[in-house]
């Protein structure tokens, strides 16, 4: 921790909205893989059509929890039940604030008896490392930070890799030299590869059946060599860091709520508690829906489709805002995909002198960690873009959103605006340019087909 703390340096600034927004950062970064192994398009359609072995070793922060507090604490921190919660399990974890606003959005894993950890980004993991420095929990918190932000870059606690699309399953299966077992989703089983041990955790990113799987860092070569070598006959395709960030466009989870702790007197503690270098801190916010408000970026569990997840059958911090909130109207999660002669024209602005859109990069054109755009109907606010790139499997732009239920209906036409106003923020990913309007249509999350039906019984698709 430093010496100044989110708070103060909060104090420091005028405006929080004008702070995120022109921060000098870009979007997240994918370090430890190349940018492409081979090119983002054959990387996009490995997926649907062969295999793919994503490489998660990096990118994310994970925190191991224990001791004998550890259920009931982190039960408490979360909005959903733990009923028939037990180990070799896993579960979406997405706090709230006591104002009911959504914190983060990690995945737990119950490895053991008393003994959990959260993989994802840093907010939701700070979070419950702060209620375990509080002294009310007998628990003990290890983190092992992202690659980007540790000064050991060679190793780490756990290697994790997710083995997904249609050969996935056979691409296992030889390099295990058995039948894969059959696990429900989100439910966990040791296997062996190579002659080590892995925890394989039924999941999929991207609708596909395939696993997740990982085990102690010294173990990393040898397992990702025997995927790699089992996946030969199969059409496996290694993922980059650049193909990576836009799978979330098919299996529509949107994986960047801003955290909601800038106000509110409740939070004031946790914001003297957190640094002025917590991630918190160096939050950026991009895109063309523009508040004076910080708490109008906040998000709630409905928006981000996790309002079924919500049960109050157990005491948690933010129940009593949850309960005000249920039966109210709440926006739905949705997919926009993006009018095509609309994007041609907006690329086109790149071929010519004077005026130009906001330059549109493949496959994904988020250029700010928070990406929040602008979703209009007939000229009036109707909700807001969160992520924006392009899918070879679908062979268009498309973008994960959240709009009021009136114009939720697929086939409803509705407006995205691109680029920011007055030419742009101070942020080094954008360029001076002018804002335009895109026609989208409004079609479900997830888009794949393959995708809705795979999660019918899951997290993503439920509203």
């Amino acid at each position: 921790m430093t010496d100044k703390t989110l708070q103060q340096l909060l104090d420091e600034q005028g405006n929080i909205v004008d702070f995120l927004r022109n921060q000098q950062v870009g979007p997240n970064a994918y370090p430890g893989v190349p940018a492409e192994y081979s090119n983002w398009r054959d990387e996009q359609l490995s997926w649907a059509n062969t295999a793919v072995l994503f490489n998660q070793s990096f990118h994310m922060v994970d925190l191991l929890v224990t001791g004998p507090d550890a259920f009931e604490m982190l039960h408490y921190l979360a909005p959903n039940s733990f009923k028939g919660f037990v180990p070799n399990r896993a579960k979406q974890f997405a706090p709230v604030t006591p104002d009911g606003y959504v914190i983060g959005d990690v995945i737990l894993f119950y490895l053991e008896e008393n003994t959990f950890e959260l993989v994802g980004r840093a907010p939701s993991i700070e979070w419950v490392e702060y209620h375990a420095s509080s002294g009310k929990w007998d628990v003990k918190v290890e983190r092992d930070e992202r690659t980007a932000a540790r000064p050991d870059k060679d190793s780490r606690r756990n290697y994790r890799f997710q083995l997904q699309g249609p050969n996935a399953m056979k691409v296992l299966e030889k390099a295990m030299g058995t039948t894969p077992p059959e696990l429900k989703f989100f439910h966990m089983a040791p296997v062996q590869i190579a002659g080590v041990e892995v925890r394989a955790l039924r999941h999929g990113m991207v609708g596909q059946p395939g696993y997740e799987l990982f085990g102690p860092w010294k173990d990393y070569d040898t397992v990702r060599n025997a995927l790699i070598e089992a996946g030969k006959d199969f059409g496996l395709t290694l993922c980059g860091g650049r193909t990576y960030a836009s799978n979330t466009l098919e299996s529509g989870w949107i994986p960047s709520p801003l955290p909601a702790i800038y106000t509110g007197e409740a939070l004031a503690e946790y914001r003297a508690w957190l640094s002025a270098k917590s991630y918190e801190a160096g939050a950026s916010v991009g895109g063309s829906f523009v508040s004076e408000r910080i708490e109008d970026y906040y998000l709630t569990p409905w928006d981000l489709g996790y309002g079924h997840m919500v049960k109050f059958d157990h005491d948690f911090i933010g129940r009593e805002a949850l309960e005000r909130m249920k039966d109210q109207p709440h926006r739905r999660k949705v997919t926009l995909a993006l009018n095509t002669q609309d994007m041609v024209r907006v690329m086109s602005s790149m071929l010519q002198k004077g005026d130009r859109a906001k330059f549109l990069d493949f496959p994904s054109a988020v250029y700010a960690m928070h990406p929040y755009d602008a979703v209009l109907k007939d000229g009036r606010p109707v909700g807001i873009s969160t992520w924006i790139g392009y899918t070879a499997n679908e062979g268009r732009f498309l973008t994960l959103a959240m709009v009021d239920a009136d114009v939720a209906e697929p086939g409803t036409e509705v407006t995205f605006v691109w680029g920011e106003p007055d030419g742009g923020t101070r942020k080094p990913t954008v360029e001076r340019h002018v804002q335009v309007e895109i026609k989208a249509t409004v079609a479900p999350a997830p888009y794949s087909e393959v995708a809705r039906d795979s999660y019918a019984e899951g997290w993503r698709t439920r509203g």
